[in-house]
């Protein structure tokens, strides 16, 4: 396998970053070493992760190799998702409006908002009570 054959993409999203790497196979998708299937339990984040293939009906053309950390499994599912569009562009700029039209290439800004003084969490005061 030469570098070239190699295409890369860092996905982001809440506290999750995404290390994609595009190698051209028969569509295994594997994360920090284990299998999709073994790796996200939800059916519903196995659909976000391969969405932008299936836009772009490349999913039995690479296989996805991701090395993945922090966040819990929806923000690390946003982010793949987020790294797969970045590594495709890589792959074939030909992909760009497909990808952007879908919303794929767009980083998700939210985050989680600061705790404020005298409040419990960023937004929730003390409880009230009049007497």
């Amino acid at each position: 396998m030469t570098l070239a054959t190699k295409y890369y993409g860092t996905g982001r999203r809440k506290k999750s970053i995404a290390r994609v790497y595009l190698v051209p196979g028969t569509g295994k998708i594997t994360i920090n070493k284990r299998d999709i299937d073994e790796y996200l339990g939800l059916e519903t984040l196995k659909v976000i992760v391969r969405q932008p293939l299936v836009a772009t009906e490349t999913t039995d053309k690479f296989d996805v190799l991701v090395n993945v950390h922090g966040g819990g499994t929806t923000g690390q599912a946003g982010a793949i998702r987020h790294g797969i569009s970045r590594a495709l562009l890589q792959a074939d700029a030909d992909y760009r409006p497909v990808l952007k039209k879908a919303g794929f290439l767009t980083r998700d800004p939210r985050m989680k908002e600061r705790k404020k003084y005298g409040l419990k969490a960023a937004r929730r005061a003390p409880q009230f009570s009049k007497r």
